[in-house]
């Protein structure tokens, strides 16, 4: 790996710490309910005040174009670039805060895909994607975080990325 973002530092420990602490699952549990849906704006986050966002039921891939190249299967290390957000479903896109991106940094974010290194939701929706290919995933806080706060990511909050994928090796 040539340069490690926030991001995947976040992802890796994450992943580490939820191996840690529970078996693995092969169907995620459905995530609760959201009492009240969010605001139509981005709200800043203000350390201590932060609120998880409305919940999404369930992992949601959207293929916003299909690559041509090598397809990305479980064992293969990837190279994406993405930008993540808070999943805010009546915003603007569902787009809340913008929490990281590789895209400034110039250089893709590379991992063995399926091998807990990142959280579950991109292990599981990376997965059948080919080169060249771009998806927009949303990801329930259950195959993200879950209840734990990460940086400026609220505990139990859904997220949504803009992922490509730039090479399979």
């Amino acid at each position: 790996m040539k340069r490690t973002s926030i991001l995947f530092a976040i992802l890796c420990a994450a992943a580490g710490l939820a191996q840690a602490q529970q078996p693995t699952q092969q169907e995620p549990a459905p995530a609760p309910q959201a009492e009240a849906a969010a605001p139509a704006k981005s709200e800043p986050i203000v350390p201590g005040s932060a609120q998880p966002g409305p919940a999404a039921e369930q992992l949601i891939v959207t293929d916003n174009k299909i690559g041509k190249g090598a397809e990305a299967t479980v064992g293969a290390t990837v190279y994406m670039h993405y930008t993540g957000w808070l999943y805010r479903p009546l915003a603007k896109n569902q787009r809340g805060r913008q929490f990281d991106s590789s895209l400034p940094r110039g250089e893709p974010l590379d991992f063995k895909l399926g091998s807990g290194k990142v959280i579950k939701g991109w292990d599981q929706g990376i997965v059948g994607m080919k080169v060249g290919g771009k998806r927009t995933l949303i990801i329930p806080a259950e195959l993200a975080y879950g209840a734990r706060a990460m940086g400026g990511i609220p505990a139990n909050s859904a997220l949504i990325f803009d992922v490509e994928l730039m090479d399979v090796k």
